[in-house]
């Protein structure tokens, strides 16, 4: 059966990632392609590298363009998603690759976001290890999904398996992130300018103020925190795409290293994008270019009594164009994989 698809926001990072997979899916076929200032463009020239979609042109992305598909994927600007949604069909399987339907609790959509609250829908990272199972059985079926945050759904994949395995203490936990300025958009500002980021190192959003804390911090309370407490700072760094995240936390007294790193196993043994690397092993983010996986080393420090995790994805895949696809794919019954490879391109 072939599906029909819209794509919102196909001119930007996340739609054109979107393009590039759906365009090798076998079951989607995409019918619309909307775009804000490039609207009436072909998207060929939007999107060069999308040679297969050529005969597409960008619309303006407006609830009667959206109408009528099968899957709508939205891939637009914090807050301008949630205006669209109420206007498509209930029968319509919309995923949103944007904030405004990540988090449960309208204090902290408030507090980190402001604006109009539009609540919260099935959030869309399967294999995240949830009390009970995994997010997986939570989309299948669901008509709206909420695509992650690329570093909030690479911090909780880090760290939940501990969380739920109970050998990690949910407090006082730390994330260092190293990330491409692809993050951020298309959009032309002063921090994301190659002159300013090449040959730099550049930390932003410093001091518990980034938008994507209270949506890793959701997570790990789904895994069995009840309070968890996280420190969390991203810094951009010269790639274009790909996030390295160095997340550590407290042992549980008397864990020893052979738990911690069983329960890592444990949880993801199964998953067909998750990986948990030999001992000994860490993983690059030219590793995963361009796939849908997750690869995550792990070791104690034994000296100061922490987990290190270590992981790497490339945000625009399984950060978030792979997540929606994967999730798209639970919720409409087809086999999870379908249209995700992972491989990756080297060098």
């Amino acid at each position: 059966m072939s599906f029909s698809v819209a794509v919102a926001g196909a001119s930007g990072y996340a739609g054109g990632e979107l393009l590039r997979l759906l365009a090798g899916h076998p079951d989607f076929e995409v019918r619309t392609v909307t775009a804000h200032s490039t609207a009436g463009q072909r998207l060929i020239d939007a999107q060069p590298h999308l040679r297969s979609l050529a005969h597409l042109t960008l619309v303006d992305t407006t609830p009667e363009t959206l109408a009528g598909h099968d899957v709508v994927f939205l891939a637009l600007p914090h807050g301008a998603s949630g205006a669209l949604t109420a206007h498509l069909s209930a029968d319509t399987l919309v995923v949103d690759c944007g904030a405004d339907h990540r988090l449960e609790s309208e204090s902290d959509w408030a507090a980190f976001y402001g604006g109009d609250y539009f609540g919260a829908w099935t959030y869309g990272v399967p294999e995240l290890p949830v009390v009970g199972g995994t997010q997986r059985s939570r989309l299948a079926g669901s008509r709206r999904v909420a695509a992650p945050g690329c570093n909030a759904s690479t911090v909780a994949l880090a760290l939940a398996p501990g969380i739920r395995a109970g050998v990690i203490e949910p407090e006082d936990l730390a994330a260092v992130l190293a990330v491409g300025p692809s993050g951020a958009g298309k959009s032309l500002t002063l921090p994301n300018l190659a002159s300013e980021i090449l040959g730099s190192a550049n930390p932003y959003a410093v001091g518990g103020v980034h938008r994507h804390i209270p949506e890793i911090q959701q997570s790990l309370r789904w895994a069995g925190a009840s309070n968890p407490t996280i420190s969390f700072t991203p810094v951009i760094v010269p790639m274009s795409r790909g996030i390295l995240c160095t997340a550590t936390a407290r042992l549980v007294p008397g864990t020893s290293g052979a738990a911690v790193r069983a329960a890592w196993e444990a949880t993801y043994a199964d998953e067909p994008f998750v990986h948990v690397l030999p001992e000994g092993r860490f993983p690059r983010t030219g590793d995963v270019l361009g796939a849908n996986t997750a690869l995550i080393g792990l070791a104690v420090d034994e000296a100061v009594g922490r987990v290190v995790t270590i992981t790497a994805v490339d945000n625009l895949t399984k950060g978030t164009a792979g997540a929606a696809i994967q999730s798209a794919n639970l919720a409409l019954g087809l086999p999870e994989t379908t249209g995700l490879s992972t491989n990756g391109v080297a060098p």
